[in-house]
């Protein structure tokens, strides 16, 4: 079965009281995380604009990476749109992923730690995808 053939399953997904704690536990982590991230990279933090100095392509970059931080990590806090900001991270933790691998050096740890936790939104969240407000039963 391929991935999209996954995602378009009609199937429920059930997860209890205890998965959807857990659930909204990652996403107001996540968000919160990326609230400060994006806001530090917004008003100029000093290790921000050394960092992406040394990324190369310029600060413009930093003010789009900060305001799509921001805006994704706002929209975890909203149900229908938490599918789409966690979307967003998770391609920007894997472009933080590859700078800090390829360009910038230092450990990936902490980007790849907010990739796998996005990941995990996205795939609980899925069903939102293919618009079946039906799909998450408890």
């Amino acid at each position: 079965m391929s991935f999209a053939q996954v995602l378009a399953q009609p199937s429920a997904l059930r997860i209890g009281r205890a998965g959807r704690i857990a659930l909204w536990a990652v996403q107001i982590a996540l968000a919160g995380m990326f609230l400060l991230a994006g806001g530090s990279k917004l008003l100029g933090a000093t290790a921000m604009v050394a960092m992406f100095d040394a990324i190369g392509i310029g600060q413009w970059f930093r003010y789009v990476t900060g305001l799509v931080e921001v805006a994704a990590g706002l929209a975890l806090l909203v149900p229908p749109f938490a599918v789409f900001g966690a979307l967003a991270l998770v391609g920007t933790m894997a472009a933080a992923v590859a700078v800090h691998l390829f360009i910038i050096g230092g450990s990936p740890v902490v980007p790849a730690i907010l990739l796998l936790g996005s990941a995990a939104v996205v795939w609980t969240r899925r069903h939102q995808l293919v618009g079946d407000r039906r799909a998450v039963r408890p």
